[in-house]
């Protein structure tokens, strides 16, 4: 026989938690002043011909920040922008694609092919689902290359798929 909460109210509480969580981290993204695609060209502003290939908030840590993953000269370049000012902290670091597994590479091979961008998913993303983006990437479904993009609409986050024209064939 053992002893303590029961399962069911285990879940309850993780729930919860959870819950409070995302609440604390969308509360911090809405007191930011900087935006998601702003964030995006500031990092991409770093190296001429930059492309943002994945990009996130994080207002966990003690200053709010963005995540931006830039594809230039075959490197990603990581970056962290503080979402209150606009500055890079930290500096930055580059991984060579070669380090990469295929099907990382195979995606960034595919993003530097088509014509549009993760900037350009962003904003078709916050129109159709009418709130602000946190954040966006590259993902792969079915043999297709997406754009995933996560929206904060009113309290709800929704998940915004995209294709890009083109990158079907990629």
């Amino acid at each position: 026989m053992t002893s303590g909460t029961p399962a069911a109210l285990h879940n309850e509480t993780d729930a919860d938690a959870d819950r409070q969580a995302v609440n604390r981290e969308i509360e911090r993204f809405r007191s930011s002043t900087i935006s998601l695609s702003q964030a995006m060209t500031i990092a991409e502003a770093r190296h001429a011909g930059a492309t943002t290939a994945d990009v996130s908030f994080d207002g966990a840590s003690g200053v709010p920040v963005y995540r931006v993953k830039t594809l230039h000269n075959d490197r990603i370049w990581r970056h962290t922008i503080n979402a209150a000012t606009g500055e890079v902290i930290g500096g930055e670091a580059a991984l060579p694609l070669a380090q990469l597994d295929a099907e990382d590479r195979n995606n960034l091979a595919a993003l530097g092919a088509i014509r549009h961008r993760l900037a350009d998913a962003v904003q078709v993303a916050e129109r159709a689902a009418s709130g602000k983006a946190i954040s966006g990437g590259l993902v792969r479904e079915r043999g297709r290359l997406n754009f995933a993009i996560v929206v904060i609409s009113g309290d709800d986050l929704k998940e915004v798929i995209l294709e890009p024209p083109g990158a079907r064939a990629k």
